[in-house]
């Protein structure tokens, strides 16, 4: 069962950039330092937009190769998979793993229709490592990160929902909080935002007197190191 969060730690972790969750998780989750993230660079065609903070609606697709013809239940299971975004928990973020191997990218599940089906469900925007198109025709207001960007959408269809994915190296369950923005995007473990609040006081007393130091009109080598040593 996903722990939901409190509005205010939602509200927290929205006035944040993606680097600085990923800073305040080590401290507060040492064990998690050097996972949970993405590690390749990801196309953002929207940099300017807020953080999107939501729980990962996971998917798996395939763009290459045709949906086999006799699988006359396919439709049933695209009707199906979007009772799944629909469901809780909101708002939702579409976390899409392309199975296609040395293809990946092949065919874009997102374009103009997708994205604003997907925005009428709830959904905040997507992370994928597959590929993107119809920029330009996007509705307002709903980000995506993705590994490439594609004319055509192929053969792409819906191989599985709510099932684990990976992301350029992050590992994303049915349901995890994820906080995303035009940098990439990290899980984040619900139980230990109360505990980023105060590490997040730490975390910019400690940047500002090193900044300073590296700005100070007077500043030099040995004051930026009694600075970093705190």
């Amino acid at each position: 069962m996903t722990t939901m969060p409190a509005a205010s730690d939602l509200e927290f972790l929205r006035s944040l950039d993606t680097p600085t969750v990923c800073n305040l998780i080590e401290m507060v989750a040492p064990e998690r330092r050097g996972s949970f993230y993405t590690v390749k660079h990801l196309h953002c065609p929207f940099p300017d937009l807020p953080p999107m903070v939501g729980f990962a609606k996971t998917v798996t697709i395939r763009t290459r190769d045709k949906v086999p013809l006799g699988e006359a239940g396919y439709m049933q299971k695209r009707l199906d998979y979007l009772d799944y975004v629909a469901a809780e928990p909101q708002s939702g973020i579409v976390v899409i793993e392309d199975l296609d191997g040395e293809h990946v990218g092949y065919g874009a599940f997102w374009g103009e229709v997708q994205s604003n089906i997907h925005k009428a469900l709830g959904c905040l925007g997507t992370i994928t490592n597959g590929s993107i198109r119809d920029i330009p025709m996007i509705p307002a207001g709903f980000q995506m990160l993705a590994g490439s960007v594609s004319p055509s959408h192929a053969y792409v269809h819906v191989a599985d929902y709510g099932v684990p994915v990976n992301i350029h190296g992050m590992a994303v369950e049915s349901g995890n909080l994820i906080h995303a923005d035009r940098h990439g995007a990290v899980v984040v473990p619900v139980d230990k935002i109360a505990a980023m609040r105060p590490a997040l006081d730490k975390i910019n007393a400690h940047e500002k007197r090193i900044i300073d130091a590296a700005r100070a009109s007077n500043g030099n080598v040995e004051t930026i190191k009694a600075a970093l040593r705190g």
